[in-house]
C-alpha cells in the first residue's frame, strides 16, 4: 500500500500514466526570430537607399527656394522703397539693401553655384530686385556640381514672378 511520505516513488509511476499527453511548446524559436529580424533589416536598407536624396532633387529644391527668396526680397524692396540687389558670392549669395539676417544667404546643399545675367544672356554681377514694380528681364543660372552636372534657369520677364525653367 503506497503511502504519501516524501520520497515514496511508488505513486509517481502511477501518476505518470494518468497525466495528459504533453503538448508541444508554443512560441517562436530563436532561429525564426533571427530570420524575421534579418528580413526587416534588409527591407529597411532597401527603402533607405530608394529614398536617398539625389543631386537633381537638391538642385530642384535650391531653385525653388531661390525663386521664393528673390520674390520675397523683391516684395520687401517695394514695401520699403529701398533698392535691393541679389548677388552670388563664394559659397552662397547675398542680398544688398536688406537688413542683415532678413533672408538666408547661403545654399542649403553643397555643390551649388549661380551666375546672374540679363535675359539676353549678358552676364552681370547682381540682379536688381526693386523698388520699382517693373524690373528688367533677368535670370540666374543655377549649376550643380554633379555628377551629372545639371543647370536650371530662374528667370523673370520683369513683371511676373521668378520662375524655374529647365535648361536644354
Amino acid at each position: 500500500m503506497p503511502t504519501s511520505a516524501v520520497g515514496n516513488s511508488g505513486t509517481g509511476a502511477a501518476r505518470h500514466h494518468l497525466q495528459a499527453p504533453r503538448r508541444p511548446a508554443r512560441g517562436f524559436t530563436l532561429l525564426e526570430l533571427i530570420v524575421v529580424i534579418a528580413i526587416i533589416a534588409i527591407a529597411t536598407a532597401a527603402v533607405s537607399f530608394a529614398m536617398r536624396d539625389t543631386d537633381a532633387a537638391k538642385l530642384d529644391r535650391e531653385a525653388d527656394r531661390l525663386a521664393a527668396l528673390l520674390e520675397s526680397a523683391r516684395a520687401q524692396s517695394r514695401a520699403s522703397g529701398v533698392p535691393v540687389r541679389w548677388r552670388p558670392v563664394e559659397g552662397g549669395f547675398a542680398f544688398d539693401g536688406l537688413p542683415p539676417e532678413a533672408l538666408p544667404s547661403g545654399w542649403a546643399s553643397a555643390g551649388i553655384s549661380a551666375q546672374a545675367s540679363l535675359a539676353s544672356g549678358v552676364q552681370m554681377p547682381a540682379l536688381q530686385l526693386g523698388p520699382d514694380p517693373i524690373i528688367a528681364a533677368q535670370q540666374v543660372m543655377l549649376h550643380s556640381a554633379g555628377p551629372p552636372e545639371r543647370v536650371l534657369r530662374i528667370a523673370t520677364d520683369g513683371l511676373r514672378p521668378f520662375t524655374v525653367f529647365p535648361v536644354q
